[in-house]
């Protein structure tokens, strides 16, 4: 099939503008993609506009007038502020690029390492302090990872490359070389039973929501830590701080919570048991996303199936 010249819009924040123009450019350059590309909403008639490359808090927020989209492009991994705005009424693909799930990987490998190997115990020894604590090997320490999906699965495989006694979770059957998978609620409660350092990468959907709630945290074996790179709703907070005062979770490194900023009041921040990163666990780079981004937009040029669309029922 003769490829069409798209009318693309760049629909993300004012700041971004200038990191994606050039990178876009070049990826299409690259591919061999012939696209009409707006950086600005002004620039551009809304009727004439084939794609969104979009980002929900930047300018767009009446879809009415694109009356010739075909698709919407998400700058985001999650999709849990789009998949449920019934404005949109043609394909939702979420942002998977390698950056994006080699930053994740990096995050979470640090920390799971840092947590194997009590790092944190060693920064906070005085003068004269010289206890001996032999971390075990990696292959005797049990990792779980919750959510098998791009980000996950690639995670799961780097800490099974390090020699982590690995094992992961989903909704559905999943098979991973290294790994020990599991899936369905049965899964979920035999996973938590052997992670004495639990990941969770799952999507913000109404099923996700507090899944690590009083319940399942006492399921955990005594001492786990959790590291969430994830979703904040996926964790009841109140069940979490009670489970850290009392001991049954060692230590929680939270990336992502339910309300960002976290207010400075809020009792994370104060916990000796919480490590606080500000949601930096990973990002798109205009770099390696543009590429992505590209490749979807020459596939609906082609009249192909996009990459990546969003099951709406699903919320992911």
């Amino acid at each position: 099939m003769t490829a069409e010249t798209l009318t693309i819009l760049f629909a993300g924040r004012e700041a971004q503008r200038h990191e994606w123009e050039a990178p876009l450019r070049a990826a299409a350059a690259e591919q061999g993609v012939d696209m009409r590309l707006f950086m600005t909403p002004e620039e551009v008639d809304p009727a004439e506009v084939h794609a969104l490359i979009y980002n929900p808090n930047g300018p767009v927020k009446d879809f009415a007038p694109y009356t010739n989209l075909r698709a919407v492009l998400s700058l985001w991994a999650g999709v849990e502020k789009i998949v449920g705005d019934d404005r949109i009424q043609v394909p939702l693909a979420r942002m998977v690029e390698p950056g994006l799930t080699l930053g994740m990987t990096d995050w979470v490998c640090a920390h799971v390492l840092r947590h194997h190997m009590g790092i944190d115990a060693h920064l906070a020894l005085a003068p004269g302090e010289w206890p001996q604590r032999i971390p075990p090997l990696t292959r005797n320490r049990k990792v779980g990872v919750l959510g098998l999906g791009e980000l996950g699965t690639d995670a799961a495989k780097m800490l099974a490359a390090l020699r982590f006694d690995t094992a992961g979770w989903a909704r559905s059957r999943h098979e991973i070389e290294g790994v020990e998978t599991f899936h369905g609620p049965e899964g979920l409660e035999a996973i938590l039973a052997r992670s004495e350092i639990l990941v969770l990468l799952l999507p913000d959907t109404p099923d996700t929501t507090n899944l690590l709630d009083a319940r399942r945290l006492a399921m955990l074996p005594e001492g786990a830590v959790i590291v969430n790179p994830g979703r904040g709703p996926l964790i009841d907070d109140d069940a979490l701080l009670a489970a850290l005062d009392a001991g049954r979770v060692g230590h929680a490194t939270l990336d992502v919570f339910r309300v960002e900023p976290l207010p400075a009041d809020h009792p994370y921040w104060a916990h000796p048991k919480v490590t606080v990163t500000p949601h930096i666990a990973s990002a798109t780079r205009p770099e390696t996303a543009s590429g992505a981004l590209v490749e979807q937009i020459g596939r609906l040029s082609r009249g192909e199936p996009l990459l990546h669309v969003v099951d709406r029922r699903r919320g992911y």
